[in-house]
């Protein structure tokens, strides 16, 4: 738990309390129209309509289980951030339950919707019966017994949280809570007779008696039971080994594509395949400065983030995640259990050109509705696609899955095996082999994550 973990999950709050209203008002035309509930079946162009909208509602809840279970350890905050860290885990949670509520208030008198968002998507790693879930999970009383102590716990301090409006980053949490908070729905009358009462206080009773303690417990809980078919292993922390780290760094150059796996991860980026994410190495500020890219007008108003003198290590990459398009420290993706390295066949002034071009997007939301055809949100390999797309010969072919244009990263692998613009550089995936592979064993290797997913599928 460190501070920018209370900054991202802030970030994500933001942006998705706003790209739920999206979801709503297209879940309202959907609505509008009816006509496939009136005909009894789905045009091929409702159906896809109503995927976007399933895929986009389930990632996003994905992101907001993230951002509550990296508090599953936070009783114990440093008191200078305990204010905060409380607020980000009960916005997310408040923002949990209203996207839970909107889907039934939406599709509950809606069989043949109901239907077709109970239909699994492998492609997005949307299980079946997503919607009996979520509604399971609203109706559930131990749910919302966690969620009481949260309550109760924000209206005791009202006054003090509510000065933290101050800080430009809070102030949209404590909006999405004001606004959001009535939907919870945790009344003490409702709930004081819950059986399940008694072994929650016995739970929260061996954790900590105070009330910030109950809150938080009650929305880590609250979390985890939600997600208890999303993770198959509790207390997994990815990370590569000192050793392994210390040999990519000595590899990678400006402009190499970071690949990631994490085992066991909530989300797991959502895409299919054995390699799930992607990064942009930026490299250090004196290796961009040899670049040349130092006075580009993309890098310029970029170029303190990128010295970052906080971070001991200079090292950085363009990452999207579900806080957005950020210039991040390397230890971001190496915190994963397998990684590869994807090299651009492309010369030193080609690639400076890309990384000028692909810092232009720092700073955009991540695109929860995988959605290619837009610039304003950008998923994970999207920056890799819009740094890279047109410099040299470089072209990406975009995969339709689920009515969209993708480019997962299992497809950038796919393509450096393939020898189209990128070549495997070096693999790590301790699943496969016990040690860092590079040169043609780094092919061999990749190949075989390749085939064993695919066999998997």
């Amino acid at each position: 738990m460190t501070p920018e973990t209370i900054t991202a999950g802030a970030r994500t709050i933001a942006h998705l309390a706003d790209y739920f209203e999206e979801l709503k008002q297209a879940a309202g035309a959907l609505i509008e129209k009816g006509t496939a509930s009136q005909r009894g079946y789905f045009t091929p162009t409702e159906e896809e309509a109503v995927r976007r909208l399933q895929i986009s509602y389930w990632q996003s809840r994905n992101a907001l289980f993230e951002v509550v279970i990296a508090f599953r350890d936070a009783t114990d905050l440093p008191e200078a951030w305990r204010d905060d860290g409380f607020l980000v885990a009960y916005g997310a949670a408040v923002l949990l339950v209203d996207a839970a509520r909107f889907l039934r208030e939406s599709f509950q008198s809606l069989p043949l919707v109901r239907r077709k968002l109970n239909e699994p998507e492998p492609h997005f790693e949307i299980p079946k019966r997503m919607y009996d879930t979520v509604q399971k999970s609203l109706t559930n009383p131990l749910h919302a017994w966690h969620l009481y102590h949260a309550a109760q716990y924000f209206d005791q301090h009202k006054a003090r949280l509510q000065a933290r409006a101050d800080d430009p980053l809070l102030a949209p949490v404590l909006a999405v809570i004001e606004r959001l908070q009535s939907r919870l729905d945790v009344s003490v009358s409702r709930y004081v007779r819950a059986r399940l009462r008694v072994r929650t206080h016995r739970a929260i009773s061996r954790l900590r008696h105070s009330l910030l303690g109950r809150a938080l417990y009650g929305i880590q809980k609250l979390a985890s039971s939600l997600t208890a078919d999303l993770y198959t292993r509790r207390g997994h922390h990815p990370r590569l080994p000192d050793a392994v780290a210390g040999r990519f760094c000595g590899l990678l150059e400006p402009g190499d594509v970071l690949i990631c796996r994490k085992e066991y991860a909530v989300t797991n980026y959502f895409l299919p395949g054995y390699w799930k994410h992607a990064a942009l190495y930026l490299g250090t500020p004196s290796r961009l400065a040899q670049l040349g890219i130092a006075e580009h007008e993309n890098v310029r108003p970029r170029w303190a983030q990128l010295l970052s003198p906080e971070e001991p290590d200079p090292h950085r990459v363009l990452e999207s995640m579900k806080d957005g398009v950020r210039i991040r420290p390397i230890e971001n993706p190496f915190s994963c259990d397998c990684l590869t390295v994807l090299r651009p066949r492309l010369a030193s002034g080609d690639v400076a050109c890309a990384l000028a071009r692909g810092l232009f997007h720092e700073g955009k939301p991540y695109d929860f509705d995988f959605d290619f055809t837009r610039a304003d949100r950008l998923v994970c390999t999207e920056v890799v696609y819009r740094s890279y797309e047109g410099i040299g010969e470089v072209g990406f072919e975009l995969t339709r899955r689920a009515g969209r244009l993708t480019l997962s990263a299992e497809d950038l692998v796919e393509m450096s095996l393939a020898g189209r613009h990128f070549e495997p550089l070096a693999v790590f995936s301790p699943t496969h082999a016990p040690q860092l592979a590079a040169g043609r064993q780094a092919r061999a290797l990749l190949e075989q994550t390749v085939q064993d997913s695919e066999a998997e599928a």
